[in-house]
């Protein structure tokens, strides 16, 4: 089977061979046990398994890293999502006193979903993406991460493709994952701007002044706006596109516009006869109407429901899409422009990589039978040579230098915490 070419009946091959020697298991427990710094902090954690033939199994809970391991390689999940820490431990979840077992922590988290753009995009809808309508997730990824960089003070954001049509964000400051329900959706609705559902023609409504974080917005998407909804999404170029970009200018203004468009044809002019007629406006109601198609065209569509609730599950980091094979991966910000989705190894690439270059296991046996090594150093070596020896390495890489952002401020609270002993 080509590497480009996923068949999702191979599945049941390949992620047996994906747990045992490439799952990224060393630093995702490194990640969800957040330095030690809380106790329980991993064993009180949930994780949910989507096994063969959609068997939903909730509540799942580890002590260990290596009972993780073995619970991953036995069960092996077609789909990984993570929950919240709980007040107990999830698998124990039935013993517990009806009403004392809470979802206390968690990770604030974003979901963007290419679908939620169908009513903007012309290029691809439902499931479907390109390189043309993946220049949304870019701006969403550049907006959002500024707010949370510069607006709330985040420092440690880690963005994830999903593997098939979006991008999740895991906001893993300790303030953030300590975020009440009423503080996630504080957060989540000052990130939204498009309001109202399908029914809703009108869904960005700017007044003055523009609020710094909409001016942020707009500055970036500005960049981004001639190239992909003029040129790539033509927007403008049908009558049928521009009627739908004209619903959203001010009735005293549209007539005239449609006059101009019958002499003007070429998106780009008609862009900027827009800007012109939004220029002269000095109504309050009005005047932003050609910021307000920007940002309905570009802004982020975020699902607000996935953020605002402290036990929401969220697909796991490494997990594998079953309709497309890809590995939920995470995205390098400092390549962002260059991120491919396309691009993303998929489970039956990466085995095949491990394939064409041998076991390796083989040379361990034979390198010397007199040196006996503890058996989990020994798999735990050979695990890191592995994902090292395909395409996943790279991203790998990306998550540890994630992980070693975060274990700074690991770092400093056992700091604080020793200090705060000393002094009793």
């Amino acid at each position: 089977m080509p590497s480009s070419d996923y068949d999702p009946a191979c599945l049941p091959d390949l992620l047996p061979l994906y747990y045992r020697r490439l799952f990224p298991f060393s630093q995702y427990h490194r990640w969800l046990s957040y330095g030690g710094v809380q106790k329980n902090y991993f064993q009180n954690r949930e994780f949910s398994f989507t096994l063969k033939d959609d068997i939903y199994v909730r509540y799942q809970s580890f002590s260990t890293q290596t009972e993780l391991e073995k619970e991953m390689q036995k069960m092996v999940p077609y789909k990984i999502d993570i929950g919240a820490v709980y007040s107990h431990r999830p698998n124990q979840h039935n013993t517990v006193k009806s009403g004392s077992f809470q979802a206390l922590e968690k990770e604030l988290v974003f979901d963007i979903d290419m679908t939620d753009y169908d009513d903007v995009r012309s290029c691809c809808s439902a499931a479907d993406i390109c390189s043309k309508c993946w220049t949304l997730m870019t701006i969403a990824i550049h907006i959002l991460d500024r707010a949370l960089r510069e607006d709330f003070g985040f420092q440690h954001r880690l963005w994830v493709y999903s593997g098939r049509r979006g991008v999740h964000c895991w906001v893993c400051d300790e303030a953030a994952r300590k975020l009440s329900a009423a503080g996630r959706s504080a957060v989540a609705e000052y990130l939204s701007l498009i309001k109202g559902g399908d029914e809703t023609v009108k869904k960005v409504v700017l007044t003055d002044p523009i609020h710094p974080f909409i001016q942020g917005s707009l500055d970036v998407v500005e960049r981004y706006f001639v190239a992909y909804a003029l040129q790539e999404q033509d927007i403008l170029g049908t009558k049928e596109s521009a009627d739908k970009v004209l619903a959203l200018v001010p009735e005293n203004f549209r007539k005239e516009l449609q006059e101009d468009f019958k002499k003007e044809k070429k998106p780009e002019k008609r862009w900027n006869l827009i800007k012109e007629q939004a220029q002269q406006s000095t109504g309050k109601k009005c005047r932003h109407f050609e910021k307000e198609i920007m940002l309905q065209y570009c802004y982020p569509r975020l699902d607000v429901n996935v953020s605002k609730g402290v036990n929401h599950l969220l697909k796991s980091p490494f997990s594998v899409h079953p309709k497309t094979g890809r590995i939920s991966v995470p995205i390098n910000l400092r390549e962002l422009e260059d991120f491919d989705p396309f691009a993303v190894p998929t489970i039956n690439l990466i085995c095949e990589e491990l394939d064409r270059l041998g076991t390796g296991e083989e040379e361990e046996k034979t390198e010397d039978p007199t040196e006996k090594e503890d058996e989990k150093q020994t798999a735990e070596k050979r695990k890191i040579r592995d994902f090292k020896r395909t395409s996943l390495a790279q991203y790998v890489k990306c998550f540890d230098q994630f992980l070693n952002g975060l274990a700074r401020s690991w770092n400093g609270e056992l700091l604080k915490k020793s200090d705060l002993q000393k002094e009793f």
